[in-house]
């Protein structure tokens, strides 16, 4: 998926902007004060509220109503036309906020065929009355800050909007809205959903299962160490199915089934990016025993590897109660979510904790038989049953309205309708009409109504490992590992979600949720859920340190099966290394020695290949002028650094001229952590039918064909993408980094605008499964950054207001602030700032104090 798809449809839409004069007062107009006594109608007492240089806000209340209602109060200030945009993403009314956009109207498509915001309706029925209390407060809050606000003196983004629609007054905010911003969250972090579609896709063209998994090798073939070992586990863990993982045939449909999945792809790719999806996607956290630390005490940190927009998808917070206690459970501060209350990443005064994507595999696809509005239950008893059908209004601002139909089956909603793609699921099955036509369905673990937001508010008040295992109980979707430390001196993790338990299999595809599955066998059915006390979980570990970095949680077999494809655990291997190094050598960890491991940009990805590169021979120094580079390089891949630049055009040119030519298009190379074990692989076989070019008439590449070529084509695409002189070009001039707003940010916007409200590109060291995860994407040429470190935080559990922290941008969302951006320089520098949290260290740094009272 790509943000821009919306965005740039937006931007054309927009055209129209060019008659707004950007004045000083069209642009601070929607600033708001810091600072005085302000009323905020539903508190019932007074509230402080403390920023500091960066301008994120500390807030004490008495009770925690007041003090969520608070946090909806500044984040309403700071940001919300971001909590509008999602607020209408996730309800599947985009075109409602910005009008007659195709790609705006298929996203609500979309949404509205999975029914977010229905989900979401029934969770409000199913959270705990003290979540309702305080998601009410929040909404309050909110609204009490749009009351007699015009939309200009809101947000810069509606001045914008309104020189092509009405823009109406916001709604006000209702509490389901902050539940149904978790369904994005949960979509974007939803797991194995890309690699379960490019198998199917794979297969329509390669026709020949083993060469498909040969491109999906397991994470045991990677080589590196899963975040537990079988004996850190707290428990026996050994609930939960696993799924059969032999392929006996694939090859149970025709070009329908290949049409039909393909048309599920296209359709979930019109959902607009909010969280961040791909390979790039990720996180790294690990957590250290005091044993090992100068302080004495854990240190943990984390930094999410996301989509990185501006504004940056995280808001510093902290929020304390003026008396903890069971009234006021709440002393914390990190992260959140402009649209939710509390922190979704951070610390109390008892425990720290990180989150990283599990990547459990919690969606599967069933291609379907369905025939008029019914559906093939049971093949085999010919048992066919009604579809839920529903009709849903897609309201377009300036626009007619669009009609859509929704259809459901006993698994999940239809999508393969959804966008048109052509001639998706007309073609009749190899039985004949009498079985109907191929249709794709999705289950997914979060169109189950959950309990996630009594979580998120259950890990905020948490003290220790008992109350994290706990929350993780009811931490339905997205799944994600949770790391943790206290205060006492213990670390930890913590596997929470919802995960399917899939049984054991023997049929056409495995059962283990890697391949789309046959819809007419009931056999493939979910059985329910893994039970949440089967979830891996450790405490103190023997080793000293946790790391979890999107690796498998256990050795394969261990424990419940939660999916096949993990990421391949490079980043992971490095952080253990570089923390082992440091053990070994009985030098304590300090906050300082985390933030400049968070920084590290050390390629894995070298280290495998350019063994391999140096060998090959090239005759003309012309082209050898690159492979020189190659010769003693440390294999780290800063900004000035030539050798990474020539190294990543090498592996760019490789994976395109060894697999571009076998698969299609939708699943060319991303070029990360998967795709460099399944290189590594094959240069062990050089005659491996993908080295061969199938372009070329009776000609048969091999390995050394590939290698010589790509490198010979590297140094020739950096002559003219940089310099004819190699030792001119740097890696930072490739691999920049370019912030665009996600509705008025990009082209079709006049440059005055868009020069606004985006940032200067910034050059970024780091890549693709490396530990400073910069990550680009191979299949689109450019070394243009997708993904990276969204925050970086380091909390010294020993000296709590000694601990590190930094977003991608700022607190504020409105481009006229000194905070829209003011952290984008240290964050590309690897630079944090000073996180303060006891009451006085925060009175200390405080810049703006402002009063909110009823």
């Amino acid at each position: 998926m790509r943000r821009a798809l919306v965005g740039v449809a937006v931007l054309v839409a927009l055209a129209l902007v060019a008659t707004v004069t950007f004045t000083v007062v069209t642009v601070r107009k929607p600033l708001p004060e810091v600072s005085g006594t302000q009323n905020v109608p539903g508190l019932t007492g007074q509230v402080t509220v403390h920023r500091d240089e960066q301008g994120v806000p500390q807030v004490y209340a008495s009770t925690s109503e007041d003090l969520f209602a608070a946090q909806g109060y500044l984040h309403a200030q700071e940001r919300f036309f971001e909590m509008d945009y999602r607020r209408h993403v996730t309800a599947g009314r985009l075109a409602e906020l910005v009008g007659d956009v195709p790609a705006a109207i298929d996203a609500d498509k979309v949404i509205r065929t999975f029914g977010w915001r229905d989900v979401a309706e029934e969770e409000w029925n199913l959270v705990s009355p003290e979540s309702r209390s305080y998601l009410q407060a929040y909404a309050q809050g909110v609204n009490a800050y749009l009351a007699d606000r015009s939309p200009d003196e809101i947000a810069l983004e509606y001045t914008v909007l309104g020189t092509a629609v009405d823009v109406p007054d916001p709604a006000p905010w209702d509490p389901v809205d902050s539940l149904a911003w978790l369904k994005a969250m949960a979509w974007d972090l939803r797991g194995n959903y890309d690699d379960e579609l490019d198998r199917a896709l794979a297969y329509s063209t390669l026709e020949d299962v083993e060469l498909v998994n040969e491109l999906f090798p397991s994470f045991a073939e990677g080589g590196n160490t899963p975040i537990l070992a079988e004996s850190d586990l707290t428990v026996g863990d050994e609930g939960g199915a696993r799924g059969s993982r032999s392929v006996t045939e694939v090859a149970w449909g025709d070009a329908a089934l290949d049409g039909a999945v393909s048309s599920a792809a296209a359709a979930v790719e019109a959902v607009p990016v909010l969280v961040g999806t791909g390979e790039g996607t990720g996180s790294n956290s690990w957590v250290v025993s005091g044993d090992l630390t100068e302080s004495g005490s854990p240190i943990l940190a984390n930094d999410p590897h996301l989509a990185l927009d501006v504004p940056s998808l995280w808001s510093q917070v902290g929020l304390h109660c003026e008396q903890v206690g069971d009234d006021c459970p709440f002393d914390v501060a990190g992260f959140s979510l402009a649209g939710f209350p509390g922190v979704v990443i951070g610390h109390n005064a008892d425990l720290a904790w990180g989150l990283t994507n599990m990547g459990a595999d919690v969606t599967d696809f069933f291609v379907e038989r369905i025939r008029d509005d019914t559906w093939l239950r049971d093949a085999d008893a010919e048992e066919w049953e009604p579809m839920e059908v529903r009709s849903e209004t897609i309201r377009v601002a300036g626009g007619d309205p669009v009609e859509l139909e929704v259809r459901s089956t006993g698994h999940g909603p239809v999508v393969s309708s959804v966008v048109d793609v052509g001639a998706v699921v007309g073609s009749p099955t190899e039985a004949g009409t009498a079985f109907g036509e191929y249709a794709v369905s999705l289950s997914w673990t979060a169109l189950e109504p959950g309990r996630t937001a009594d979580a998120i508010f259950a890990m905020d008040a948490a003290s220790d490992a008992d109350d994290v295992q706990a929350a993780a109980a009811l931490f339905d979707v997205p799944a994600q590992n949770i790391v943790f430390a206290t205060t006492d001196g213990h670390i930890g993790y913590q596997a929470p979600g919802r995960v399917p338990d899939r049984r054991r299999v023997t049929g056409p595809v495995p059962a283990d949720g890697t391949w789309p599955r046959p819809g007419w066998d009931p056999r493939y059915d979910w059985q329910g859920w893994v039970d949440a006390e089967d979830m891996p979980r450790a405490l103190d570990p023997e080793e000293g340190f946790i790391v979890a970095a999107n690796q498998a949680v256990l050795p394969s077999g261990a424990g419940p099966y939660l999916t096949q494809d993990w990421d391949h655990g490079f980043r992971s291997e490095r952080i253990r290394e570089l923390l082992g190094e440091q053990v070994a050598a009985g030098r304590p960890f300090t906050v300082t020695d985390m933030n400049g491991l968070q920084n590290d940009d050390w390629s894995p990805f070298a280290a495998e290949l350019v063994p391999v590169l140096l060998d090959v021979e090239l005759d003309d120094p012309y082209d050898a002028a690159g492979q020189e580079l190659l010769a003693g390089w440390d294999y780290t891949t800063g900004t000035d650094s030539a050798a990474a630049a020539y190294f990543n055009a090498v592996w760019r040119n490789l994976l395109r001229a060894t697999f571009w030519d076998d698969v299609p298009e939708g699943m060319r190379p991303s070029g990360g952590s998967r795709w460099l074990v399944v290189v590594r692989d094959m240069l062990e076989r050089p005659e491996d039918p993908f080295w061969d070019d199938r372009s070329t008439v009776n000609v048969v590449e091999t390995r050394d064909e590939a290698l010589t070529q790509a490198l010979v084509t590297a140094r020739r695409d950096l002559t003219v993408e940089l310099s004819k002189e190699p030792e001119d070009w740097s890696w930072g001039a490739l691999h920049t980094l370019s912030l665009s707003h996600p509705v008025v940010g990009g082209e079709g916007v006049p440059a005055l605008v868009r020069d606004y409200v985006n940032p200067r590109p910034v050059e970024m060291p780091g890549g693709s499964s490396i530990v400073n995860a910069t990550s680009w994407d191979a299949s689109t040429g450019s070394f243009a950054v997708t993904t990276g470190p969204s925050m970086r935080m380091v909390v010294d559990l020993g000296d709590l207001d000694g601990s590190t922290w930094v977003t991608v941008t700022g607190t504020s969302g409105h481009p006229g602030s000194a905070h829209y951006t003011d952290q984008l320089s240290a964050w590309a520098a690897g630079e944090t700032f000073a996180w303060p949290f006891s009451r006085q260290a925060v009175e200390e740094s405080a810049q703006d104090t402002a009063t909110l009272v009823p």
